[in-house]
């Protein structure tokens, strides 16, 4: 990025020195630009301030040149943009390509939002198409087009392939899909009219030999302007950064990967490869134009960041619950619910929800919960700092432990079953030490007294049944030694964990409202 300093100069127009050569092709290119002093080797321009004339001078000569968004804009939405906000949807609405690093938390989601209607206020673009994990489709995109530009049309694109090419081609400004519906939906998106393409969680193209990739780089044209976001670029390996930079700057790295390869690492054995010494600078200058935020950075942010995660039952486990639900309405017919029997049922509902149920002969029966195990590894990718899991549910730990095992996230677990001093050891690894990376706790095991502020984001597998239990949960790593901003991230695939996480957070105890859940439950009637 250039250094060169920028004056604003009666909210009209730039004032900045640059080299002679730089200045000659300015002024033949820039209608609206004049000398204001040249010397021997720099000339001092004034250049007026529009949006043609920033992306020009940004994209050209990778001036760090604010945008008129910031003159013109009336920021619309529920709530004021904070200043990295405002910071990163001028860079992005410079920009025809870019990247967008800022740690997950930060609000970067709403920053793409404003950058696109202000481009579409300005005829720029017309329609946009988000691609992203299941798990923030609804909660995350489609939630923050509402609360951030309500006056814009926003699909979902997501189910059968029919459902998915009807609000494809229906008249929205946002359409959000998944990375699989790029797929499913490719021919249409590419008569769709989207000028401007965002993908989000952008690792998932990191690899040009998937057909993931290929597909998407076949739907990008000269014309088409592209936001990739993430908030770990290429943090597993250099290699990582070839797919996105072949996507955004393709100039920046070789036509192949191996010659990537062969300039960011060096072969130890036949199969074993380390990275270079230079292999992060090579990354940083690849992966370019990019702006990011952390945040620590971010002073404006609440202490406290909440997230949602959608993760929709799979058929299989769909199946069980509905049938639990119909064999609970036969066995209590007529039977006054107590609020011991509520919590107890509600608990085998948020167990079948969570992955694992103890049968009728105390065996663990096991689901099929995919997109709830996807948007752990999401979240884990979304942070380079610890994270603690709280699973309510003992015979769900292993399950969880047991994933991130096999891969390769070291874990412990802290539940009942282990001893206070094996408890200690573990919590005193995890604060000093670089592994355990994650935690895996069941809340009552640990929700008291323990400090674990080495992680700055909790994740909440199933919701827990008390107020209490949940605010001393964040209170693990909401206390004195963090040195973070924390995100605390829910995921939810039923209508009674949503409604829980709500009383959670309205601090509402759900002991107190158990027997009207279960109801609303039974009859699945929820205001």
């Amino acid at each position: 990025m250039s250094d060169v300093k920028f004056t604003v100069v009666g909210d009209a127009a730039l004032q900045f020195r640059t080299s002679n050569a730089n200045a000659d092709q300015i002024l033949t290119y820039v209608e609206k630009s004049e000398i204001l002093d040249r010397g021997d080797d720099e000339t001092e321009l004034l250049v007026y301030w529009g949006n043609d004339e920033a992306s020009f001078l940004a994209e050209s000569y990778g001036y760090n040149i604010p945008s008129p968004i910031l003159r013109d804009y009336n920021w619309p939405g529920l709530f004021t943009p904070f200043d990295h906000q405002k910071t990163t949807a001028s860079f992005l609405a410079s920009r025809r390509r870019a990247f967008c690093f800022n740690e997950a938390g930060t609000g970067k989601t709403s920053s793409v939002i404003w950058a696109a209607d202000y481009l579409m206020s300005l005829g720029l673009i017309k329609r946009v198409l988000v691609v992203c994990p299941i798990t923030i489709m609804y909660s995350a995109w489609q939630a923050d087009v509402f609360k951030t530009a309500m006056h814009r049309s926003v699909g979902v694109a997501y189910g059968p392939a029919p459902k998915r090419k009807k609000i494809l081609n229906g008249e929205y400004d946002f359409i959000v899909t998944n990375y699989d519906g790029v797929g499913i939906l490719h021919e249409d998106i590419k008569n769709g009219e989207f000028d401007l393409i965002v993908v989000d969680e952008a690792n998932a193209y990191k690899s040009t030999s998937t057909v993931r990739w290929k597909i998407l780089a076949k739907l990008i044209k000269p014309e088409t302007r592209l936001w990739m976001l993430t908030g770990t670029p290429a943090s597993q390996s250099p290699l990582d950064a070839f797919g996105l930079a072949r996507l955004v700057a393709p100039n920046r790295v070789p036509k192949y990967s191996t010659a990537w390869r062969d300039k960011v690492m060096n072969q130890i054995t036949r199969f074993k490869w380390t990275a270079k010494p230079s292999a992060r600078q090579l990354v940083f200058d690849a992966l370019q134009p990019a702006i990011r935020f952390s945040k620590a950075e971010c002073l404006d942010l609440p202490e406290v960041l909440y997230q949602t995660r959608e993760v929709p039952l799979t058929p299989q486990a769909a199946k069980y619950y509905k049938g639990l639900k119909d064999e609970m309405l036969i066995n209590a017919a007529g039977e006054q619910i107590s609020a011991v029997n509520a919590a107890a049922r509600l608990s085998k509902l948020l167990q079948v929800a969570g992955g694992a149920v103890y049968s009728d002969t105390k065996e663990v029966v096991e689901f099929d919960i995919s997109p709830r195990l996807k948007a752990l590894d999401e979240v884990l990718e979304e942070t380079e700092n610890k994270v603690l899991v709280f699973v309510p549910f003992t015979h769900t730990i292993d399950l969880v432990s047991r994933h991130l095992t096999n891969n390769g996230v070291t874990n412990e677990i802290i539940n009942g079953a282990v001893s206070a001093g094996e408890r200690q050891r573990i919590v005193n690894r995890f604060q000093t030490s670089d592994d355990p990376r994650v935690l895996v706790i069941q809340p009552q095991a640990a929700s008291h007294g323990v400090t674990l502020t080495a992680a700055d984001t909790i994740v909440f597998w199933s919701p827990v049944m008390s107020v209490e239990t949940y605010l001393q949960c964040v209170a693990r790593i909401d206390r004195v030694g963090q040195k973070n901003r924390m995100t605390v991230v829910h995921l939810q695939g039923s209508e009674v964990e949503r409604r829980m996480y709500r009383m959670l957070q309205g601090k509402v105890d759900s002991h107190e409202k158990l027997v009207d859940l279960y109801k609303s439950e039974m009859e699945g009637s929820y205001e």
